[in-house]
């Protein structure tokens, strides 16, 4: 009795230990990818330019200067005088204000550049999320072959024992059953790589286990139109381009304001010597951009900023271009991908299956082999191993076709 009850509290122990690792569905994952520490790093970064843009309308510091004036070598106390001089020149509020917005554009490129890069850290995500499902339906379906194999194995050893039969093929049925044993270390493997993965991109702990949600749902792509305006206003690397522009046309303003002149004022005060009248000085000053010596720059820089304006129209064009043909090669490679699998499913499968019951049908009746049997279990195996790996290619597609068209 006391041992049955050391039992008990052993096992309530041991259950009471293991811990039912948690189930990430795949927008959890994803909302966790989105905190990515070189997301964040797109944040500060705008940030910083926002910070940037707000000093855009400071003025030059005024200057101040203080000494003799017009004083003669030779010392005289009737010459000269001690002067304080003031100088403050103001910077055109039009340039001002133009580089203030070309600051702040700055930023919504930035803005961009993160959404292009969560672009792809999303489809890495997905990609090894679908990849650890597939794993996962592989080692289900590994232990449905081995439960056969077991059933196999247990049933040639009575037969064994009665004479019916031979110890050679008793030895393949073990050798089948342990070659299991590395398809599902290669199998755990992959899980574990894919978990360190998705634990890295999620910014967790490298081993923290979690459970997946092995639902899959296929969608209709290979049957969707592309629309070409949809898709430039989706598209993260055309967002931009886009925002380029508009830098480079605020950059065209800043370099435009450079024709506006800018203005200046200079105070002076002078305690003259030897009893003679104080004097001051009030001038205003003015800078001549348009002066053909000094507009030569500005100019230059304007017809550059042109010119790479086109190219970034150009580039947006070619981005267009070869985004609507990989997303005509990824639909009709899905379709063909879908197809396939259907005949796995709907055709192939389903005779090994016939085949694998007839072989045993006739081991049972003694007018078949065990050798055949365990072929049938293995080509059985084989074709749903495939079936799976058919999908996991169509799942790659899909995942390449959202990315393309940044559908998260």
């Amino acid at each position: 009795m006391k041992i049955k009850i050391k039992i008990i509290l052993a096992m309530l122990i041991c259950s009471a230990g293991v811990v039912k690792a948690q189930t990430l569905p795949l927008d959890s994952v994803l909302e966790k990818v989105a905190a990515n520490p070189s997301l964040q790093a797109y944040d500060a970064k705008a940030k910083a330019q926002n910070a940037y843009a707000e000093g855009a309308k400071n003025l030059d510091a005024p200057k101040l200067s203080a000494g003799q004036y017009q004083v003669p070598y030779q010392l005289s106390p009737n010459g000269g005088s001690f002067m304080i001089q003031g100088e403050q020149m103001f910077t055109n509020p039009a340039k001002l204000r133009a580089k203030e917005d070309y600051l702040k554009g700055q930023s919504k490129v930035t803005s961009a550049d993160k959404d292009y890069l969560k672009n792809q850290l999303f489809a890495q995500a997905k990609q090894y999320y679908y990849q650890r499902v597939v794993l996962e339906k592989k080692l289900a379906q590994l232990q449905q072959t081995q439960s056969l194999l077991e059933y196999m194995l247990k049933d040639a050893n009575i037969r064994l024992t009665y004479g019916k039969e031979r110890l050679p093929n008793i030895y393949k049925a073990k050798a089948e059953l342990f070659e299991l044993d590395n398809t599902r270390e290669e199998l755990r493997d992959g899980i574990n790589q894919r978990n360190i993965l998705l634990n890295t991109l999620m910014n967790r702990d490298k081993t923290a286990p979690f459970a997946v949600d092995t639902t899959i749902a296929l969608k209709e792509y290979e049957v969707a139109i592309t629309d070409t305006a949809a898709l430039a206003n989706s598209r993260s690397d055309i967002k931009g381009i886009n925002r380029n522009i508009d830098l480079q046309q605020l950059n065209a303003q800043m370099e435009y304001s450079k024709r506006k002149p800018d203005f200046g004022i200079q105070a002076a005060h002078m305690f003259s010597y030897g009893g003679y009248a104080n004097q001051y000085i009030l001038m205003a000053s003015i800078t001549i951009p348009i002066a053909p010596w000094s507009s030569k720059e500005y100019k230059a820089n304007l017809k550059g900023i042109r010119y790479e304006t086109e190219e970034l129209q150009q580039k947006k064009l070619d981005i267009l271009n070869q985004t609507t043909g990989q997303l005509a090669g990824l639909k009709a490679d899905m379709g063909s991908k879908k197809r396939q699998l259907d005949n796995y499913q709907q055709n192939i499968i389903p005779a090994l299956q016939n085949s694998y019951k007839t072989a045993l049908q006739a081991y049972d009746q003694n007018t078949g082999d065990l050798p055949s049997v365990l072929n049938g279990i293995k080509d059985l195996q084989m074709a749903r191993m495939t079936a799976l790996d058919r999908l996991q290619e169509l799942l790659t597609l899909q995942v390449a076709y959202e990315k393309e068209i940044e559908k998260y």
